[in-house]
Protein backbone atom coordinates (compact mmCIF):
# COMPACT_ATOMS: atom_id res chain seq x y z
CA UNK A 1 0.00 0.00 0.00
CA UNK A 2 1.29 3.53 -0.98
CA UNK A 3 2.46 5.69 1.87
CA UNK A 4 1.27 8.75 0.12
CA UNK A 5 -2.09 10.47 1.72
CA UNK A 6 -2.34 12.75 -1.71
CA UNK A 7 -1.31 11.66 -4.99
CA UNK A 8 -1.57 14.66 -7.66
CA UNK A 9 -0.74 13.90 -11.33
CA UNK A 10 -1.00 16.12 -14.05
CA UNK A 11 -4.00 17.84 -12.42
CA UNK A 12 -5.69 21.25 -14.15
CA UNK A 13 -8.22 23.13 -13.56
CA UNK A 14 -9.98 25.34 -16.14
CA UNK A 15 -12.87 27.90 -15.51
CA UNK A 16 -14.74 29.16 -18.48
CA UNK A 17 -14.49 28.08 -21.99
CA UNK A 18 -12.68 29.80 -25.00
CA UNK A 19 -11.12 33.30 -24.83
CA UNK A 20 -12.29 33.81 -21.56
CA UNK A 21 -11.27 30.41 -20.09
CA UNK A 22 -8.81 30.63 -17.09
CA UNK A 23 -6.98 27.84 -16.20
CA UNK A 24 -6.31 27.93 -12.62
CA UNK A 25 -4.09 24.96 -11.83
CA UNK A 26 -1.69 23.41 -15.20
CA UNK A 27 -0.35 19.87 -15.00
CA UNK A 28 0.51 20.24 -11.03
CA UNK A 29 2.06 17.18 -9.65
CA UNK A 30 2.34 16.81 -5.84
CA UNK A 31 2.53 14.05 -3.29
CA UNK A 32 2.08 14.34 0.73
CA UNK A 33 3.21 11.17 2.66
CA UNK A 34 1.34 9.92 5.62
CA UNK A 35 3.00 12.31 8.54
CA UNK A 36 4.43 15.34 6.38
CA UNK A 37 3.49 18.76 7.57
CA UNK A 38 2.80 20.70 4.52
CA UNK A 39 2.62 24.35 3.85
CA UNK A 40 1.16 25.76 0.33
CA UNK A 41 2.60 29.32 -0.37
CA UNK A 42 1.58 31.47 -3.55
CA UNK A 43 0.36 34.81 -3.99
CA UNK A 44 -3.17 35.89 -4.98
CA UNK A 45 -3.84 34.03 -8.26
CA UNK A 46 -1.37 31.27 -8.01
CA UNK A 47 -3.84 28.62 -7.84
CA UNK A 48 -2.96 27.84 -4.04
CA UNK A 49 -6.97 28.51 -3.30
CA UNK A 50 -8.00 25.91 -6.22
CA UNK A 51 -5.89 23.58 -5.20
CA UNK A 52 -6.48 23.69 -1.62
CA UNK A 53 -10.15 23.59 -2.64
CA UNK A 54 -9.62 20.18 -4.85
CA UNK A 55 -7.62 18.63 -1.82
CA UNK A 56 -10.17 19.07 0.44
CA UNK A 57 -13.03 17.86 -2.02
CA UNK A 58 -15.04 20.92 -2.40
CA UNK A 59 -14.62 21.34 -6.34
CA UNK A 60 -13.45 18.57 -8.76
CA UNK A 61 -10.31 19.08 -11.29
CA UNK A 62 -10.82 19.75 -15.05
CA UNK A 63 -8.65 16.97 -15.64
CA UNK A 64 -5.76 14.63 -14.24
CA UNK A 65 -6.05 12.36 -11.36
CA UNK A 66 -6.35 12.92 -7.52
CA UNK A 67 -6.04 9.94 -5.04
CA UNK A 68 -6.76 10.68 -1.50
CA UNK A 69 -5.63 8.11 1.26
CA UNK A 70 -5.83 5.62 -1.69
CA UNK A 71 -9.06 6.33 -3.26
CA UNK A 72 -9.56 8.16 -7.01
CA UNK A 73 -11.84 10.92 -5.70
CA UNK A 74 -10.93 12.22 -9.60
CA UNK A 75 -14.64 11.81 -11.06
CA UNK A 76 -16.30 11.37 -8.07
CA UNK A 77 -19.84 13.54 -7.99
CA UNK A 78 -20.90 15.96 -5.22
CA UNK A 79 -22.24 13.18 -3.18
CA UNK A 80 -19.68 11.45 -3.62
CA UNK A 81 -16.87 14.03 -2.81
CA UNK A 82 -19.34 15.40 0.88
CA UNK A 83 -18.69 11.40 1.62
CA UNK A 84 -15.21 11.34 1.67
CA UNK A 85 -14.19 14.71 3.15
CA UNK A 86 -16.89 13.54 5.92
CA UNK A 87 -14.86 10.28 6.17
CA UNK A 88 -10.82 11.17 5.36
CA UNK A 89 -10.35 15.09 5.93
CA UNK A 90 -10.67 17.34 9.02
CA UNK A 91 -10.65 21.25 8.05
CA UNK A 92 -9.36 24.18 9.97
CA UNK A 93 -10.78 27.34 8.67
CA UNK A 94 -9.39 31.40 9.20
CA UNK A 95 -12.90 32.08 10.57
CA UNK A 96 -13.11 29.00 12.56
CA UNK A 97 -16.68 28.45 11.26
CA UNK A 98 -18.38 27.26 14.49
CA UNK A 99 -22.15 27.46 14.99
CA UNK A 100 -22.48 30.16 17.32
CA UNK A 101 -25.73 28.39 19.83
CA UNK A 102 -23.81 25.41 20.05
CA UNK A 103 -21.33 25.03 22.91
CA UNK A 104 -18.22 24.29 22.28
CA UNK A 105 -18.48 20.42 23.08
CA UNK A 106 -21.29 20.60 20.59
CA UNK A 107 -19.33 22.50 18.11
CA UNK A 108 -16.98 19.01 18.39
CA UNK A 109 -19.54 16.62 18.39
CA UNK A 110 -21.37 17.59 15.44
CA UNK A 111 -19.50 16.36 12.30
CA UNK A 112 -19.76 12.30 14.27
CA UNK A 113 -23.41 13.10 13.32
CA UNK A 114 -22.30 12.50 9.07
CA UNK A 115 -19.71 9.87 10.13
CA UNK A 116 -19.50 5.98 11.06
CA UNK A 117 -20.07 7.31 14.97
CA UNK A 118 -24.46 6.93 14.48
CA UNK A 119 -23.93 4.01 16.33
CA UNK A 120 -22.74 5.94 19.01
CA UNK A 121 -24.27 6.84 22.38
CA UNK A 122 -24.51 10.46 23.06
CA UNK A 123 -22.35 9.58 26.21
CA UNK A 124 -20.03 8.01 23.96
CA UNK A 125 -19.65 11.14 21.28
CA UNK A 126 -19.77 13.51 24.39
CA UNK A 127 -17.02 12.07 25.77
CA UNK A 128 -15.17 11.89 22.93
CA UNK A 129 -15.45 15.26 22.28
CA UNK A 130 -14.65 16.53 25.72
CA UNK A 131 -11.23 14.32 25.23
CA UNK A 132 -9.99 16.10 22.00
CA UNK A 133 -10.44 19.42 23.98
CA UNK A 134 -8.97 18.79 26.54
CA UNK A 135 -6.42 17.81 24.52
CA UNK A 136 -6.06 21.20 22.96
CA UNK A 137 -6.01 22.96 26.22
CA UNK A 138 -9.64 23.87 26.48
CA UNK A 139 -11.14 21.03 29.01
CA UNK A 140 -12.12 23.90 31.29
CA UNK A 141 -14.32 25.39 28.67
CA UNK A 142 -15.83 22.64 26.88
CA UNK A 143 -19.67 24.10 27.54
CA UNK A 144 -18.81 27.85 26.52
CA UNK A 145 -20.13 29.19 23.56
CA UNK A 146 -18.64 30.48 20.89
CA UNK A 147 -18.64 34.10 22.04
CA UNK A 148 -17.74 33.53 25.32
CA UNK A 149 -13.85 32.79 24.09
CA UNK A 150 -11.48 34.23 22.45
CA UNK A 151 -10.61 34.02 18.73
CA UNK A 152 -7.45 31.49 19.94
CA UNK A 153 -9.71 29.17 21.61
CA UNK A 154 -12.55 29.59 19.01
CA UNK A 155 -9.49 28.03 16.33
CA UNK A 156 -8.95 25.14 19.40
CA UNK A 157 -12.52 23.85 19.41
CA UNK A 158 -12.12 24.34 15.33
CA UNK A 159 -8.77 21.88 15.44
CA UNK A 160 -10.82 19.35 17.85
CA UNK A 161 -13.69 19.33 15.59
CA UNK A 162 -10.98 18.78 12.54
CA UNK A 163 -9.91 15.56 14.66
CA UNK A 164 -13.21 14.06 15.76
CA UNK A 165 -13.92 11.96 13.08
CA UNK A 166 -9.89 10.42 13.16
CA UNK A 167 -9.22 11.96 9.86
CA UNK A 168 -6.35 10.72 7.04
CA UNK A 169 -5.88 14.66 6.15
CA UNK A 170 -5.83 17.81 8.90
CA UNK A 171 -6.17 20.31 6.09
CA UNK A 172 -5.63 24.28 7.63
CA UNK A 173 -6.73 26.93 5.31
CA UNK A 174 -4.86 30.53 7.43
CA UNK A 175 -5.37 29.01 10.26
CA UNK A 176 -3.90 31.86 11.88
CA UNK A 177 -4.83 34.62 9.78
CA UNK A 178 -7.69 35.95 12.21
CA UNK A 179 -5.20 35.88 15.05
CA UNK A 180 -2.51 37.53 17.03
CA UNK A 181 1.14 36.64 17.66
CA UNK A 182 0.46 35.40 20.86
CA UNK A 183 -2.48 32.92 19.79
CA UNK A 184 -0.83 32.00 16.42
CA UNK A 185 2.00 30.70 18.31
CA UNK A 186 0.04 29.12 20.55
CA UNK A 187 -1.91 27.05 17.29
CA UNK A 188 1.21 26.53 15.34
CA UNK A 189 2.27 24.66 18.55
CA UNK A 190 -0.82 22.02 18.56
CA UNK A 191 -0.24 21.71 15.23
CA UNK A 192 3.14 20.91 15.70
CA UNK A 193 2.48 18.27 18.77
CA UNK A 194 -0.38 16.45 16.37
CA UNK A 195 2.19 16.59 13.57
CA UNK A 196 4.75 14.70 16.52
CA UNK A 197 1.91 12.02 16.69
CA UNK A 198 1.78 11.08 13.36
CA UNK A 199 -0.93 13.31 11.98
CA UNK A 200 -0.97 14.83 8.36
CA UNK A 201 -1.23 18.13 7.94
CA UNK A 202 -1.39 20.53 4.91
CA UNK A 203 -1.70 24.12 5.65
CA UNK A 204 -2.25 26.98 3.06
CA UNK A 205 -0.96 30.23 4.21
CA UNK A 206 0.85 33.42 2.78
CA UNK A 207 2.18 33.81 5.86
CA UNK A 208 6.50 32.93 5.10
CA UNK A 209 7.13 32.90 9.08
CA UNK A 210 4.45 30.30 10.09
CA UNK A 211 5.05 28.27 6.45
CA UNK A 212 8.44 27.89 7.43
CA UNK A 213 7.43 26.16 11.35
CA UNK A 214 6.42 23.47 8.70
CA UNK A 215 8.17 20.13 7.52
CA UNK A 216 7.58 21.19 4.10
CA UNK A 217 6.74 24.42 2.04
CA UNK A 218 5.53 24.26 -1.27
CA UNK A 219 4.85 27.02 -3.63
CA UNK A 220 2.55 27.37 -5.87
CA UNK A 221 2.67 29.76 -9.18
CA UNK A 222 0.53 30.60 -12.14
CA UNK A 223 -1.24 27.33 -11.59
CA UNK A 224 1.80 25.23 -10.95
CA UNK A 225 4.36 23.93 -8.04
CA UNK A 226 7.45 26.37 -8.83
CA UNK A 227 10.57 25.64 -7.01
CA UNK A 228 12.14 25.57 -4.38
CA UNK A 229 9.88 22.76 -2.60
CA UNK A 230 12.42 21.74 0.15
CA UNK A 231 12.30 20.19 3.59
CA UNK A 232 12.69 22.80 6.51
CA UNK A 233 15.22 22.34 9.35
CA UNK A 234 13.66 23.52 12.32
CA UNK A 235 13.50 23.09 16.56
CA UNK A 236 10.88 20.85 17.86
CA UNK A 237 8.17 22.40 19.68
CA UNK A 238 7.06 21.00 22.81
Amino acid sequence: MSNDVIEITKLSKTYGEGDIAVHALKELDLKVERGDFVAIMGPSGSGKSTLMNIIGCLDRATSGLYILDGEDVSRLNRDQLAGVRNRKIGFVFQSYNLLPRLSARKNVMLPMMYNGFQNWSEDQRSERAANLLDLVGLGDRIHHLPTELSGGQQQRVAIARALINDPSLILADEPTGNLDTSSSTEIMAIFHRLHQQGATIVMVTHESERAREAQRIVNVLDGKVVAPQYEIDRVTVA
